[in-house]
């Protein structure tokens, strides 16, 4: 054994600090090459111009107002939610109804607004049963009430999971000494629930607004005209059909500013979770519900499953007859199968760059010391989740001009940007895992000399050989799922699974488009499947004799 002075450090940080720190000063440089190339182009920015132009000034009050109204139905949405999951421990359906809440965070936008028109379109399930009832009742799902209902459908599952985890994260003396007292109702409100809770709101509530201010294939598809346009999709307009930098360049910086200073509030209270399936306490405390809170909690978990479940039905029964084949090859998959190819072309390198930058970016936060350190690759890791992608894209394709010349090229571009933009969900689902590895690993690993690919090998990867998985499948499930992105730099002619989509909605070849989801939708859940088996560890069994003489006791 290498004996160690007591006083040496207790791991040796170098190489893994040098690599996350060279990563994200390059990651926050080409960020800035990006936008600097952009606002070269555009020229000169007068800003004086949006309070004067009433188009621009209802682009950002209209976006604001959405951010804002969607963060609140999400919120109010899933913290009964989260309340009751964390009190019902036996709540029939319970692990189905929270696979269902991580599947939000990957189901690609293109596929559950379809699932909505189905349920909640003028010809929805939903809304020919209410039509009967009530036929003047004015519902429309194009403009403002689908944008709401889309951005709560994927923001209050992910809110609600984390909120979940936070809830299940509190210690077992407070809540049993909360089950001796009786505490109940707004008390045990006041004294366990929200005291957990409220050091993650800040956080959650910047990730939900950032994620409704961002939105663009919602606001494309259930927008419904020029009223209800965001900045993201004003960017896109500028950018593809009016060539007009200087207006995009504008509006994208309204958009850093307004995501930069809410995020900067944010990370001035930390939201210590991960995306990782939140674990249970092997022996859950009991606290005191009376009848009447346990018929409420059940009723709202079943209203929520539903309300989580009935775009997916319709996507599989309104996708499966464009898929089943009657008569031979359906005429859909000739053009399902290069839409395939060229999405997973795409996804597979982005989902890999994800997980990679990932490992890097928090061996870097945990090693680095020094404040000035560590804020590089925190601020590279969350920055994707201030720059639109849009914007990003297209002042790297200014600045990269000149060398980009074919579809291969384009399709790197796109790849490079959908990782970027997965970075910060794969460092959620990696942090939580990767901190857990305790001291006395660390100290023993010292003492041994285990450094170097040795210390990954035997210490950290039998640990994170899952978690990277699920971040893979994440990274790579987001980019298959990218609608923004491609839709600027795609060819019309060779697209993705998405773009192949949308271009089958807007010609309103509804079967096709359904088939198109359900293909997409079935191919993330075998991406899931196949990276989960592939990460279990491998069942190890030893060779059993007849001899009882090399049996020996299990104490020796």
């Amino acid at each position: 054994m290498i004996n160690r002075p007591s006083n040496a450090p207790l791991s040796h940080p170098y190489w893994q600090l040098v690599p996350g720190i060279v990563l994200g000063t390059g990651l926050i440089g080409l960020v800035l090459l990006g936008l600097g190339s952009l606002l070269v182009t555009a020229g000169h920015l007068d800003f004086s111009v949006v309070w004067s132009s009433r188009y621009l000034r209802g682009v950002v009050t209209f976006t604001l107002w959405q951010a804002v109204l969607s963060v609140l139905l999400s919120l109010l949405v899933a913290v009964p939610v989260a309340l009751a999951l964390a009190r019902f421990h036996d709540f029939t359906g319970r692990a189905l109804l929270l696979r269902l809440m991580e599947l939000s965070l990957v189901l690609p936008t293109i596929v559950a607004v379809s699932g909505i028109i189905g349920v909640y379109g003028r010809q929805g399930w939903l809304t020919t049963m209410v039509s009967e009832w009530f036929p003047h009742h004015g519902w429309n799902l194009y403009g403002v009430n689908g944008i709401l209902l889309a951005h709560v459908f994927f923001n209050a599952p992910l809110a609600a999971r984390i909120l979940l985890q936070t809830l299940e994260a509190v210690p077992a003396p407070r809540l049993r000494i909360a089950s001796q007292l009786g505490l109940r109702g707004w008390w045990l409100w006041r004294t366990v629930h929200w005291p957990a809770m409220r050091p993650i709101l800040p956080g959650l509530a910047a990730l939900v607004f950032t994620l409704c201010f961002t939105s663009f294939a919602i606001i494309m598809t259930l927008g419904g005209g020029p009223a209800t346009t965001t900045l993201e999709v004003a960017i896109y307009q500028a950018l593809r059909f009016e060539f007009d930098f200087a207006q995009a360049a504008l509006l994208a910086v309204i958009q850093l500013v307004i995501c930069g200073s809410l995020w900067w509030l944010a990370f001035q209270k930390q939201m210590p979770t991960s995306l990782m399936p939140g674990r249970r306490f092997s022996n859950p405390i009991t606290l005191r519900y009376s009848v009447s809170q346990r018929c409420l909690g059940a009723v709202l978990l079943w209203v929520f499953f539903v309300f989580l479940t009935l775009p997916l039905f319709a996507i599989i029964l309104r996708g499966a007859p464009a898929l089943v084949p009657l008569n031979g090859i359906p005429a859909l998959y000739f053009q399902l199968l290069p839409a395939t190819g060229r999405s997973l072309l795409i996804a597979i390198p982005a989902g890999l760059g994800a997980v990679l930058g990932a490992l890097l970016t928090l061996a870097a936060t945990h090693k680095s010391s020094g404040k000035m350190l560590s804020a590089i690759p925190v601020t590279a890791g969350y920055l994707p989740l201030v720059v639109p992608p849009l914007v990003l894209g297209t002042g790297l394709f200014l600045l990269l001009r000149p060398g980009l010349g074919n579809t291969a090229q384009g399709w790197a571009l796109v790849s490079f940007i959908n990782g970027l933009m997965a970075l910060p969900f794969v460092i959620q689902v990696l942090r939580g895992p990767l901190a857990e590895l305790d001291d006395n690993s660390r100290r023993l690993a010292d003492q041994l000399g285990v450094l170097g690919w040795y210390r990954w090998r035997w210490l950290y990867w039998p640990r994170m050989r899952r978690p990277i998985a699920l971040g893979l499948a994440y990274g790579t499930a987001l980019s298959m799922g990218d609608f923004g992105v491609i839709a600027l730099f795609g060819s019309p002619g060779q697209p993705t699974l998405p773009v192949l989509m949308y271009q089958q909605l807007s010609s309103y070849r509804v079967a096709d488009a359904a088939g198109t989801g359900l293909w997409l939708l079935g191919l993330l859940m075998l991406i899931f499947v196949v990276l989960s088996a592939i990460s279990r560890p491998a069942i190890r069994t030893q060779r059993v004799t007849a001899s009882p003489s090399v049996v020996e006791p299990e104490h020796a």
